[in-house]
Formats: C-alpha cells, sequence, structure tokens
C-alpha cells in the first residue's frame, strides 16, 4: 500500500524566520519521486500557503486544523463554523473587548481596525492587516475564526460557548473551531478520499494543533522545537526545525 505523508507548515515545513529550506524541498521531491504521496496539514488557510504549495508542488492539504480538505485540486470535505453559535460568541468578545478575524477558503476579515493585537499576530505569519467587515461571518460559510485575547481569558469562551474547540498559538491568539474538528479529522478524509489507510500513513508537526493528529496516524513525528504535550504523544521525536530535524526524520523512518 502507497505510504502518504503530511507536514504541517509553521515549525515543521518552514523553520523559524517563516522561510522553507532547499533541503526540505529537495526532500519533498525526493519522496513524491520515490511513490511517497505528500499533502499538507496546517492550520493555515488556503490562501495563506499557496506559494509553498506551489513550490513543493503538492495539491493536497487538510487546512483550517482539518475543516477545508482538498485531494488532487479538489474539495472533498467541509466543516463549517455553525453561524447562529458564531454569531453569540462575536457577541460576546465584543463586550470583553477582544476582537476577530473570519475566515474562509479565499479570505479573511477582520471585526474592527486597529487592533495591535491582530497586527502582532498576524505579523508573526508574515501576514498584513486583514480588511475590516464585521459582518462578513453573516454572508459567508467560515471553516476557522481567530479571537485575540490573552492567556486565560480564553476560558471565559471556553465555559460559555462550547459548541467550539479553542487552541492558542499566539501569545495573544486562538483558533477558533468547530468542536471535535482536527487535523487528525480531515486526514481521515483525505486517505479516505485517495484510498489509503491510517496505518501507512505518516505526519510531521510541532504544535497543540498537531496533537490529535501526531498520536491518530500510523507514525507521528514531533518536531524538536514541538510543545511537550505534541511529544508525548509521538511514535519519534526528531530534532528542532532549525537543525534540519524534519529532513533527518525523514532518512531516520526509511522513507527515503
Amino acid at each position: 500500500m502507497r505510504k502518504i505523508a503530511f507536514f504541517d507548515i509553521d515549525g515543521t515545513l518552514l523553520n523559524h524566520d517563516k522561510e522553507l529550506p532547499a533541503e526540505t524541498i529537495q526532500a519533498v521531491k525526493e519522496l513524491q519521486n520515490n511513490g511517497v504521496y505528500c499533502a499538507i496539514a496546517t492550520g493555515r488557510a488556503p490562501f495563506m500557503f499557496e506559494q509553498i504549495r506551489d513550490t513543493l508542488g503538492i495539491d493536497s492539504f487538510v487546512s483550517f486544523n482539518g475543516q477545508y480538505v482538498v485531494f488532487e485540486g479538489q474539495t472533498v470535505y467541509t466543516n463549517p463554523l455553525p453561524h447562529e453559535q458564531l454569531e453569540n460568541l462575536y457577541l460576546d468578545a465584543q463586550s470583553h473587548g477582544h476582537p476577530m478575524v473570519f475566515m474562509n477558503h479565499k479570505g479573511m476579515r477582520a471585526s474592527e481596525p486597529n487592533q495591535p493585537s491582530i497586527d502582532e499576530s498576524l505579523s508573526s505569519l508574515h501576514f498584513k492587516y486583514p480588511p475590516v467587515d464585521e459582518e462578513f461571518y453573516k454572508n459567508n460559510e467560515l471553516y476557522q475564526s481567530l479571537i485575540f485575547c490573552k492567556g486565560n481569558e480564553i476560558d471565559h469562551y471556553r465555559d460559555y460557548h462550547q459548541h467550539f474547540d479553542y487552541i492558542r498559538w499566539h501569545e495573544y491568539s486562538c483558533d477558533v473551531l468547530p468542536g471535535g474538528g482536527s487535523k487528525a479529522q480531515g486526514i481521515t478524509q483525505l486517505i479516505n478520499a485517495a484510498g489509503l489507510k491510517i496505518e501507512d500513513t505518516y505526519a510531521f508537526g510541532d504544535g497543540l494543533n498537531d496533537i490529535e493528529m501526531i498520536r491518530d496516524v500510523g507514525t507521528g513525528v514531533a518536531m524538536g522545537n514541538a510543545v511537550d504535550a505534541t511529544k508525548q504523544v509521538s511514535d519519534y521525536v526528531t530534532d528542532d526545525v532549525a537543525d534540519g530535524g524534519l529532513v533527518k526524520a525523514i532518512y531516520e523512518l526509511k522513507l527515503l
């Protein structure tokens, strides 16, 4: 049975400077040439990693932490945020002074302008402040949102808006997902579409949003820079991305 490898982007494919190293590009190309199917599994929206897909020649991906899945350029699964509950969350966030960003596969919109927390969080990914449209969620199917708050402030939303899951990815920002949504769920949808099996699936990641996929695939690999919770559920811990950990793991696992 053909093997398939899923790669997280930030801290896995991209190094700490948000660069795609030449040796990573070469390794992915060699995997493809050797019959290993390569896909991306990320919390990012599809429009946020088009250039990476083009560079690597990858047409299949799990985006929005599993909520929007594409196989060979065709959308095979979507899991949108429930509209009424999202509106309730947004109104509550407004009352607490916590801005949001609404996202679908085509673009993103901020709930309000000139918020330092939005600017700092998105600039860490090298993205500019989104256009402002506080009603974007009313007229579009959304697959993920961002809520901007610090530390344990997110616990309020976990307590009062339980239709969603929340994953912190920045000091000031958390992903908002449909309850139960995860990269693992998206991977299951993609491998079913591809006619592959979970035991032949490899996943590489480093963040809190990688825990389920690292735990549930056939072989889960945590980067050396991964959070402890992700390392604890992995089958293998490689070196830091800055030290070539991804390429090392590919060879250690005899994928090449």
